[in-house]
Formats: structure tokens, C-alpha cells, sequence
């Protein structure tokens, strides 16, 4: 009778252990999904794969958390604002100048803010972490980019371009917004 409830507590023992394995995995899973979103979703389907997807979002998580990551200045941002002001309006007289002129701002705003931006697939991925629905429009505005270089874009995708590359510029002019500590001497 002792070795039959040996057993027993042992099989028990090992349900509850893979029971809890089983809801640890899924609020994890769940807290990723919750995170990342849309790109959640974008990466599954790419990977093909839920766990593979898991394992490359956590690996970005700690890809961001090792860089220098910082707000624009306040000088920066306003700089930027107008800049992003004069892109804008200059789409009406030439669009795909425009949408090159936006890839080229995000880039300089990226790498001040301290993004590296050697390769297109890796910023997106690092702009997911923090801003994983701007992801997605930041990928739609780069291959029409692409596109338009090719002579392959017409004027309602440079238009939508635009758009999209509007979503990252007001993410990161956002960020050096929120970062800014107020303090007495600022509102002086």
C-alpha cells in the first residue's frame, strides 16, 4: 500500500506541476499578446510558429532594454515638428518626394533618440516594443517607400505612406513630450 500512494502522490505531484507550467506559459503568452498587439499577431504569422514568435518578442524586450534609449529635446522636437509641418505640405506638389523626405526624418529623429538604424527590419522591431500599432504602420510606409523608388507607387499609396510615416514621427515627438520632468525653471 505504501509504494501505490508513493505513486500516487508522485502522478499528482507531476499534474499539478504541468498545470501550472500550462497557465504560467499562458499568462505569459497572454501578457505578450496584450503588449505587442497587432505585431503579436504579425509575428506568429511570420514566425508560423506561437513559440518561436514568444521567444523573438522577449529577445526584443531585452534588445531595448541594453540601449540608450532617449527622449528628443525639447529644441529637437519642436525642430522636428516644423520639419514634419513642411513634409506634410510639400505632398501636394510632390508626393513621392514627400515620402522619401519622411523616411529621411524618421531616421535622423530614430537616431538621435538613440534607435540604431542600420537595418529597416530591425528598427521596426525596436519600435515595437514600445509602440507595436506604429510598428505596423511604420513597415506599411517603408514598403511603399520601396515601392515608390521602384516607380511602383501611385498617389493614394504615397498618400497613405505619409500617413503611416505621421503615426511614428507623433510617437516619438510624444515620447520626448511624457519624458519631460516638469519643473519650475521650465515653466519660468
Amino acid at each position: 500500500m505504501g509504494t501505490v500512494l508513493t505513486i500516487v502522490i508522485i502522478v499528482v505531484v507531476l499534474l499539478a506541476a504541468a498545470a501550472l507550467f500550462y497557465l504560467y506559459q499562458r499568462r505569459r503568452s497572454g501578457e505578450l499578446q496584450q503588449r505587442f498587439g497587432p505585431e503579436y499577431e504579425r509575428t506568429v504569422e511570420e514566425s508560423g510558429d506561437r513559440r518561436s514568435a514568444e521567444r523573438e518578442l522577449r529577445g526584443r524586450e531585452r534588445r531595448m532594454s541594453r540601449l540608450d534609449i532617449t527622449p528628443l529635446t525639447r529644441e529637437s522636437a519642436e525642430t522636428y515638428r516644423a520639419e514634419w509641418a513642411g513634409v506634410q505640405q510639400s505632398f501636394v506638389d510632390r508626393p513621392a518626394g514627400a515620402v522619401s523626405d519622411a523616411d529621411r526624418l524618421v531616421l535622423r529623429m530614430m537616431r538621435e533618440a538613440g534607435y540604431p538604424v542600420d537595418e529597416f527590419d530591425q528598427r521596426a522591431d525596436d519600435i515595437s516594443v514600445e509602440h507595436p500599432e506604429v510598428a505596423m504602420h511604420y513597415r506599411e510606409a517603408h514598403r511603399v517607400a520601396v515601392a515608390q523608388a521602384r516607380g511602383e507607387a501611385d498617389t493614394e499609396d504615397l498618400r497613405r505612406a505619409v500617413t503611416a510615416y505621421r503615426q511614428l514621427v507623433d510617437a516619438l515627438l510624444d515620447d520626448s513630450t511624457n519624458s519631460r520632468p516638469t519643473n519650475t525653471k521650465e515653466q519660468a
